[in-house]
């Protein structure tokens, strides 16, 4: 039986002390290791995201044993809640075993519709981007403030994140590169930290492809929360992952959905 002593919210936060507490010894560490997830290509792990995962499910094992769990490392688990916690331990393993604070720790907390509650986590920082139904506030070394996605309609006006140059196929980069062309700037190399930067009313777009689904869901309730809009290049669902279009507002998801649905 779930536990009432805690609401989701605070198991949320639970969870993202217990990665903090098991990824920052190892952050800018000189001895970290990673090994690679592919024969081909580089998918990175280290011991940091295993212990991250592993602390999150230990406390879910003692606070909600009856949700679900899809985490990156260790895959699904399932439960008989019709609820399922969706955790990535450290979102950006390239940037963490690089030093740069630009990873984070993902959860979300899912139905059948899809995430209702998240947290993108930055650790190092000391920064967490929260987004539930009634909640929508960051918290970091400044202090607490509210989360509001920005305003701007053209995008002509607009900054545009994505992580990796390629975005996905020659066709879907070809897509993307329809919008690079019309915004005024465009940064690359943000895992998801731009997607809370997204939620806080500093940029105004985040388009990937190739994610699965622990990269999307705490962002998605994170930057609904803040009044942004998330969705497939096609307007579908985002949450299985796949095709991500993350906007501030309709008109700016409407004006790079045009430029994105054929793909």
């Amino acid at each position: 039986m779930t536990s009432t002593a805690f609401s989701d919210l605070e198991i949320a936060h639970l969870l993202a002390d217990a990665a903090r507490e098991a990824i920052l010894p190892h952050f800018r560490s000189s001895d970290l290791s990673a090994e690679n997830k592919l024969s081909e290509g580089f998918d990175p792990v280290t011991i940091a995201d295993r212990a991250a995962e592993t602390a999150m499910r230990a406390v879910l094992s003692n606070h909600r044993p009856n949700d679900a769990i899809w985490g990156e490392e260790f895959g699904q688990k399932t439960g008989t809640s019709g609820r399922v916690w969706v955790l990535d331990p450290i979102d950006g393993t390239r940037g963490f075993i690089s030093g740069t604070p630009t990873w984070g720790v993902l959860i979300a907390l899912s139905d059948a519709d899809g995430p209702f509650l998240g947290i993108v986590d930055q650790p190092y920082t000391g920064e967490r981007f929260v987004g539930s139904p009634d909640v929508a506030e960051m918290t970091g070394p400044l202090g607490w403030s509210p989360l509001q996605t920005r305003a701007t309609t053209d995008l002509a006006q607009a900054i545009l994140f994505t992580t990796f140059p390629e975005v996905g196929t020659a066709e879907e980069r070809a897509c993307f590169e329809r919008v690079s062309a019309q915004v005024k700037l465009t940064r690359y190399g943000m895992d998801c930290y731009a997607y809370a930067l997204l939620a806080a009313g500093q940029v105004d777009l985040v388009i990937e492809a190739g994610l699965n689904a622990y990269d999307i869901q705490g962002p998605i309730a994170v930057i609904q929360a803040a009044g942004g809009i998330v969705t497939n290049w096609q307007g579908g669902p985002a949450h299985q992952g796949g095709q991500a279009l993350a906007a501030a507002n309709a008109q700016i998801h409407a004006a790079a959905l045009e430029l994105l649905k054929d793909a």
